[in-house]
Parts: structure tokens; C-alpha cells; sequence
């Protein structure tokens, strides 16, 4: 692993030292894992206070927390900091350029001389790989696909025909990009498939967790825009868009031709259904199941999903509803009213 003085590290951050700048330090690591030698980090008082007592050598801080035995390194976010520091301590592999003897590609495919192609993937005709993409095993990409530069496929990504990513887009183990969107149409007594003829397109620095699937487009496109990122185990339908820099966590399911603005945020397990219009900076809080269009800049929760102050009050009223229904059949009792149901004592 390589090593850093904190110097060097308040360098790259454009930190300030307090205490030794000299100080060379190996690893980063949480504070109740921290030893000698390590760098940790500290965001509010509770982390500092776990940074102080663990055996980091230093801490990376935002607030002017106040000097100890540790060697600060004050910084405008920890977190920010945090993620722009741990590339220097782990960095991601190298892969070289080249062509394993396993692989197959198409003699119609372009491929820049400085891609990587690991064992077993399949490269289709017409296919475009930019600069420095990378197919790490096992990746199929389908006819017609383009790859922009630094594209990186982890092992077994499939990408079905007509495929467009754009530059640095990252694509985890088991993503299906382009599979049939789920289109049916009841005929006679059956149901009749509707062919799905379009693509998908991923912009720039598109990020896509394992075992996520993004429907091709019955005509046109579903597209991802650029910056977003997608967790594991999301399903997005044809004719989707999603706007620029979205959240999409764990378990999403977003139903066909709906648009999400840019700066969404859909925490995990959202159902949204087909053909509605999210706006832009929206944010949908778990498990909740969307039905009809949100504003710009809207918070909605629940299932069915409302605006998050109407969705509270419900929440609340509904952990009251047995003690009021207590008080509504005592005063039935109190008036000498029959009431039809007995509330439950539990």
C-alpha cells in the first residue's frame, strides 16, 4: 500500500496541518479499526470523539475541533475529502492494453488500441471502444454498441445491440442494459408482444450497480443521464429518462415512459408507475409506491405516495387511531349507544 505524509495529503486537498506535516502516514481506516499509521476521519463531534481515543495518527476534520496527540488535517468536508483520499491509498487496477486469446470480436469492430479485453467476452459486429475501456471477463456487447473513452464493464455485463455509453460510465457484475421492455398488448384471448426496436443511452459518467436491468425502448430511447447513478438490484422500463445526477438506490422499480428530472433522489425499494413526470430535485423516501406526478423540488412518502407533511400527519393519526377508537366506544358505552364493532383491547 503506498504511503503519504500528511503534508502531501493537505496538498492534494488544499488542507491545512495541525501538527506534524511530516508525519507519513500507510492507510486509511474507520476509528474502531484505526492503528499507528493510519489516517481517519471525522465529520461531527460523536466521530471525532472515536477519533480521538483510536490509534490513528491522524484525522481528517472539517470543524475547528481542537489539537490533541493526533495530527489534524482541516478540511473544507470531511466526507468530500474522504472520498477524493481513498483512491490515493487504494487505488482501482491497472488494466494493460490488449486483446485476450479467449475473447471475440467482431473483424467489423472498432477497438482504440489502448483497450483492455479480458477472457471470454464476445465484441459484435460494428461495435466502437474508445480510450481506455475496459472488458474485464465474460462481457458480451452486442452489435452496434458504442463505448465511449475510460468505459469500465466488470465481469459478465451484458449490453444487448444499439447500446450507447458515454465516457467513464461504469457498469457492475450482472448488468443487462437494452433487454425488451415489458410491452404487451391483449389480442384474442393472448397476449401479443410488442416489439421493442429502440435503444438505451448512458451519458457520461453514468455509474450502474450489480444486477440492475435498463429496458431498451419500444421506438426511441430510454436514457440515463449524465452523472446519475443507479445501485444494485434497480429495474428501469423502456422509454424511461432519467434527468442528470439522480440517486437511484437498491431495489427501485420505475414502470415504462416515465421522466425524472435532474437532481432526483429515489431511496430503495420506490415503485413509480408508467408514464408519469417526476421533477427535477425531487426526493421519494423508501418503499414508497408513486402514482401520480411530483413537482420540482417536492418530498413524497408513502404508499400510495403523497407530499411528506401530508404523509406525516397520516402516519401519526394512524398510530393514534387505537386509542381513539377506545375513546369513541367508551363514549358509545357513556351514552348508551350500541356501537356495531367492538375495538380490539390489544
Amino acid at each position: 500500500m503506498p504511503s503519504f505524509s500528511a503534508s502531501k495529503i493537505a496538498e492534494k486537498l488544499g488542507a491545512k496541518v495541525i501538527g506534524d506535516p511530516d508525519l507519513i502516514l500507510y492507510g486509511f481506516a474507520p476509528a474502531d479499526s484505526a492503528k499507528s499509521g493510519d489516517l481517519t476521519f471525522a465529520e461531527n463531534e460523536v466521530y471525532f470523539d472515536r477519533a480521538v481515543q483510536s490509534a490513528a495518527s491522524a484525522i481528517l476534520v472539517a470543524q475547528d475541533f481542537p489539537p490533541g496527540r493526533q495530527t489534524l488535517i482541516r478540511v473544507a468536508q470531511a466526507r468530500v475529502a474522504f472520498a477524493q483520499i481513498l483512491p490515493l491509498f487504494f487505488p482501482e487496477p491497472v488494466f494493460p492494453p490488449g486483446i485476450h486469446p479467449t475473447a471475440i470480436i467482431s473483424p467489423s469492430a472498432q477497438v482504440d488500441p489502448s483497450a483492455h479485453i479480458g477472457p471470454y467476452c464476445v465484441v459484435g459486429d460494428r461495435v466502437r471502444l474508445g480510450r481506455g475501456v475496459v472488458l474485464q471477463g465474460h462481457d458480451d456487447v452486442g452489435e452496434d454498441c458504442i463505448l465511449g473513452d475510460a468505459c469500465r464493464l466488470f465481469p459478465r455485463v451484458t449490453l444487448y445491440p444499439r447500446t450507447h455509453c458515454g465516457t467513464r460510465v461504469r457498469l457492475h457484475s450482472g448488468v443487462v442494459i437494452g433487454s425488451d421492455g415489458f410491452g404487451y398488448v391483449f389480442d384474442q384471448g393472448a397476449h401479443r408482444k410488442v416489439p421493442q426496436v429502440g435503444q438505451v443511452i448512458l451519458q457520461d459518467d453514468v455509474e450502474v450497480g450489480a444486477n440492475t436491468t435498463i429496458d431498451r425502448a419500444a421506438l426511441g430511447a430510454t436514457v440515463i443521464g449524465r452523472g446519475t447513478k443507479v445501485d444494485n438490484l434497480v429495474q428501469i422500463g423502456h422509454n424511461v429518462v432519467v434527468g442528470d445526477h439522480g440517486i437511484i438506490v437498491s431495489q427501485v422499480g420505475i414502470a415504462g415512459s416515465t421522466k425524472i428530472g435532474a437532481y432526483a433522489t429515489i431511496a430503495g425499494q420506490v415503485g413509480i408507475a408508467g408514464h408519469l413526470r417526476i421533477g427535477d430535485r425531487v426526493t421519494i423516501g423508501a418503499k414508497a409506491g408513486v402514482m401520480n406526478n411530483i413537482p420540482d423540488g417536492q418530498k413524497w412518502l408513502g404508499a400510495p405516495a403523497q407530499p411528506d407533511r401530508l404523509a406525516k400527519r397520516k402516519m401519526l393519526a394512524m398510530e393514534r387511531l387505537p386509542e381513539l377508537l377506545r375513546r369513541v366506544a367508551d363514549l358509545e358505552r357513556r351514552l348508551g349507544i350500541q356501537s356495531e364493532e367492538t375495538p380490539s383491547e390489544e
